[in-house]
């Protein structure tokens, strides 16, 4: 037998050998690429140039600030170093500068324990602050140039965090001296697995996702599809009571990801939950389009996705009347469907909810900075191309609005600590992307986010009719949250707004996806209610309740009254709609492939 050292060095040289050849084909490559045309940085696109020249003009226009600024950077240095002085002396000295609340980088005891960490740290804070403050003080500039200009440069200070970096990160340190540097070839070799994975572009791993699969430890409520067409598969769930309400619940989730952040595992499923509640629930899986799908547009999502969905639901209970839920894009959706409906004289719909749904897109939050005619021009060009806009760079922008979190988090992880990422099904469900159809997608940002037509009446036709919000008179409930960041909670509270029925709007704690899947049994968070429907979001807050934990019970609450009775449960497959196959259902089965650009294939 070989000794246990000299083992471990045959295994080293045999991952430095495997680096090695993938870090030369890889290179290869990309270097072919690139020859093949002018990259994406090069002809920005985005307009980030442009807008960082508006800043500086507008800086140098403006001495006295830019005079201030240095001043003030200059005095929290000098705080600093007396403040380090004074510490490395042994006596007690408060610290200039300090992380955020939530900012969870430098949370390892080092960095306030060690002068020199300490230094570092502070230093950088006090760069950051100031860096921000500076690019905030800058008046005049135009609005597209302000938003770039503000959102990059916080990509920028991210970036530079001590955290990082080798050389400056004490935990990393620490690894590397207790591995002989083996957690530096480690995080070399995840990095190029990455890439591989990302057909040549840095796809960073944010979980284990060997350790799921759909229908064994996720998206497990027991379930059949009994319909489906081009665009969605419907799946009814079993019922987990003897009475169910009479009245069935249809949820249109986003197409964005999959069905299945609304059934994760048992403990924060809310689809198990409704079931257990006494709904009989359906849920429209989306399938992942591919270039066949290209001339699919937002109408077509309402007639083959809602609609044809109320149709079925009809024949599998025999109910006339339905309560649906919309999730995200899938709200955007619902809201348009209502007001279609509206307009044809169709009342199939009891109730409404919206979860974290924008109808007004006025202020779309940090989305906007990559919104707007030119990005969504050359964005048309690249879908019109394929034929649909690929989920990884979908995926890639959302990643950006919380970058500490999602982005250099892992990079610390899984490149210089050389771990593999933790499983967790919610990252495991955020990397399950799929694509858009291009007509569509370009409809979505032009009407929605660029013109803001929604809540216009008549501003949008929708299969020959016009629709108007306004005339959509059914009761509603809107649950956003505080932390949004894709659908800001007073840019929806807006939206709200627009709807002439009576609406109940609630505020629940935690982001876009956290405050949504926050089962009552978590006892996390909590939410917030108003009866009234003031004027303002502010007003609305001002004379708000908060409550402990979970918005789902007060939904249940509102909904219940909405039920139509009770009636005996309903297996699926024993109404007029037969059972195609088990749910999750081969449409959520279908996952794109490693290769950026490969067809979907199944697992």
């Amino acid at each position: 037998m070989q000794p246990a050292d000299q083992k471990e060095t045959v295994e080293l040289a045999k991952v430095c050998q495997n680096v090695a050849e993938r870090s030369s084909r890889i290179l290869g490559e990309f270097v072919q690429r690139q020859a093949e045309g002018v990259s994406s940085a090069v002809r920005d696109e985005m307009g980030i140039a442009k807008a960082f020249m508006d800043l500086y003009a507008r800086m140098a226009a403006d001495p006295a600030m830019l005079a201030s600024v240095s001043t003030n950077l200059w005095l929290d240095y000098m705080r600093l170093w007396q403040s380090s002085w004074m510490k490395l002396m042994g006596m007690e000295a408060p610290p200039v500068a300090e992380p955020e609340k939530g900012d969870s980088r430098f949370k390892d005891e080092d960095w306030s324990k060690y002068f020199l960490f300490d230094l570092i740290k502070q230093s950088y804070l006090i760069s950051a602050r100031h860096i921000r403050e500076a690019v905030a003080r800058v008046d005049g500039l135009p609005p597209d140039s302000e938003k770039k200009v503000a959102f990059f440069t916080r990509q920028y200070v991210d970036a530079l965090s001590p955290t990082n970096f080798l050389m400056t990160n004490p935990q990393v340190l620490r690894e590397t001296l207790a591995s002989g540097g083996k957690n530096l070839v480690r995080g070399l070799n995840n990095l190029l697995s990455d890439i591989e994975k990302g057909g040549g572009k840095l796809r960073i791993s944010m979980t284990d996702e060997s350790a799921f699969q759909l229908g064994r430890n996720v998206a497990t409520t027991p379930g059949k599809v009994v319909y489906q067409n081009d665009l969605m598969q419907l799946i009814q769930y079993q019922p987990l009571t003897e009475q169910v309400y009479k009245r069935p619940l249809v949820i249109i989730p986003p197409w964005i990801n999959k069905y299945y952040i609304l059934d994760l595992r048992e403990k924060n499923s809310f689809i198990r939950w409704a079931v257990q509640q006494g709904h009989t629930v359906f849920v429209i899986s989306w399938v992942n389009p591919d270039a066949r799908l290209a001339q699919k547009g937002f109408e077509d999502y309402m007639q083959e996705g809602p609609l044809a969905a109320l149709d079925a639901v009809q024949k599998a209970t025999g109910s006339r009347e339905v309560n649906f839920i919309g999730y995200c894009l899938g709200g955007t959706l619902l809201g348009a469907t209502l007001a279609y409906l509206s307009e044809k004289k169709q009342n199939p719909v009891a109730s409404a909810t919206f979860f974290v749904s924008l109808l007004d897109f006025s202020q779309p939050g940090e989305l906007g900075v990559f919104i707007d005619e030119a990005q969504v021009a050359n964005l048309e060009k690249k879908m019109n191309e394929r034929g649909y806009l690929e989920g990884a760079e979908m995926a890639g922008t959302f990643n950006l609005l919380r970058a500490n979190d999602l982005v250099w988090s892992f990079v610390v992880n899984n490149y210089l600590l050389g771990k593999d990422p933790f499983p967790f099904d919610l990252l495991y469900w955020n990397a399950d992307s799929t694509r858009m159809p291009a007509r569509m997608h370009s409809f979505y940002l032009r009407n929605m986010y660029i013109k803001n037509l929604m809540g216009v009446p008549g501003g949008i036709e929708l299969a020959g009719v016009p629709i108007d919000l306004s005339k959509v008179t059914l009761p509603s409930y809107f649950i956003s949250t505080v932390e949004d960041h894709i659908a800001p909670w007073k840019t929806t509270y807006k939206g709200a707004k627009y709807l002439r029925g009576p609406t109940r709007f609630v505020l629940g704690g935690s982001g876009h996806i956290a405050g949504i899947v926050n089962p009552p049994a978590a006892k996390k968070y909590h939410y917030w209610t108003n009866d009234a429907l003031p004027e303002t979001a502010d007003d609305w807050f001002d004379a708000a309740t908060q409550h402990p934990g979970s918005w789902w019970e007060d939904w249940q609450r509102w909904i219940e009254p909405h039920g139509g009775g009770k009636a005996p449960a309903r297996i699926p497959g024993e109404g007029a709609l037969h059972a195609l196959e088990d749910a999750p259902g081969s449409y959520a089965m279908m996952r794109i492939a490693a290769k950026s650009g490969s067809e979907p294939d199944s697992r």
